[in-house]
């Protein structure tokens, strides 16, 4: 086994300002109480904040930085995602940074977390890295782990490490716990979902190592969460099954059937046609088709009213509900 040291950082993330400078200095504290660490990974959309005004061009300045941070510390770096401008289109992009203050890759999310997330595109290509002499990592961010072909695609192109920033500020949080976990065991993988705290998170980030167990689960409050890997437990797991029991790999490579339903075609699509567009609901579509006969005042028929009229935002608040 060649150890390899992983910190998540669990931060408070503002919404309305950058959260650079913060990043910076949490890594600063890192390093100096715990210098064995050798990559640290924060939550989706941790720098800039979740509003696509902040977008920048691939390579911009606040990637620059972040290379100069990873040489200046010598460790690898996550720096959670940001939004990526290509021309008309905005992205929600990982970039990984190698300790000599390389970008080895860049991660564009598949699945914004529609209708919520509106006017990202989605990528199209799988992120798997390798650092030399310890192993293959791999990319994906909050939403995409709701689509479990997203982590058995990066196992198997070889990961056996899925790094996974999240900003997760609404209630399903506890749908996701468990979902991280069950995304490690049914592909024998560590999983490291780092989630933020305050305007852009509720904490609970969650790492899960190869055989389903929950390594650390964070509170609600800032966290720092150095944990070392072995990715020969990754390895022993994928040769003897899941706690010696089931080999999941194994039993989907030597699968009988290819799954119809990835196939796109009217038989296999009937039913998920049905469902309709995928759209924001409104109040009509949530049975609520008379809340706007309610009388205002401090208590219409069903309770306090609502505010009396429009509510100005400017553009900090029109952000996307990043899942």
């Amino acid at each position: 086994m060649v150890p390899f040291s992983i910190a998540g950082i669990q931060m408070n993330v503002s919404a309305s300002h950058e959260n650079v400078t913060a990043m910076c200095q949490k890594l600063d504290i890192l390093v100096a109480r715990f210098p064995w660490v050798q990559m640290a990974v924060f939550s989706e959309l941790c720098p800039l904040g979740p509003s696509p005004h902040n977008a920048q061009p691939t390579g911009g300045q606040t990637e620059q930085l972040f290379c100069q941070v990873a040489a200046k510390h010598g460790l690898w770096l996550v720096p959670g995602s940001m939004f990526e401008r290509v021309g008309d289109d905005i992205y929600n992009t990982t970039p990984v940074i190698s300790p000599s203050g390389v970008v080895v890759a860049r991660y564009r999310k598949m699945f914004p977390f529609q209708p919520y997330e509106t006017g990202i595109k989605p990528g199209t290509e799988f992120c798997v890295f390798d650092v030399p002499d310890v192993g293959r990592f791999g990319v994906s961010i909050c939403y995409d782990m709701w689509f479990p072909e997203t982590t058995r695609t990066l196992v198997s192109m070889g990961a056996e490490c899925i790094l996974h920033p999240t900003m997760t500020d609404t209630i399903d949080r506890d749908v996701e716990l468990p979902i991280a976990r069950t995304n490690a065991a049914i592909n024998q993988v560590y999983f490291f979902d780092i989630n933020g705290v305050g305007d852009c998170g509720t904490g609970r980030s969650i790492i899960a190592g190869p055989s389903g167990y929950v390594i650390h689960e964070a509170s609600g409050n800032e966290e720092v969460m150095p944990v070392e890997i072995n990715l020969s437990r990754v390895r022993r797991e994928r040769e003897v099954g899941v706690r010696g029991l089931g080999q999941t790999l194994k039993s989907f490579r030597d699968r009988p059937i290819e799954f119809p339903v990835y196939q796109r075609n009217a038989e296999s699509d009937r039913y998920l046609q049905s469902l309709g567009p995928l759209i924001k609901p409104s109040r009509a579509s949530r049975g609520m088709a008379g809340a706007a006969d309610t009388p205002a005042g401090p208590a219409g028929p069903s309770g306090p009213a609502g505010p009396a009229g429009p509510v100005a935002i400017g553009p900090a608040a029109e952000v996307p509900n990043a899942g």
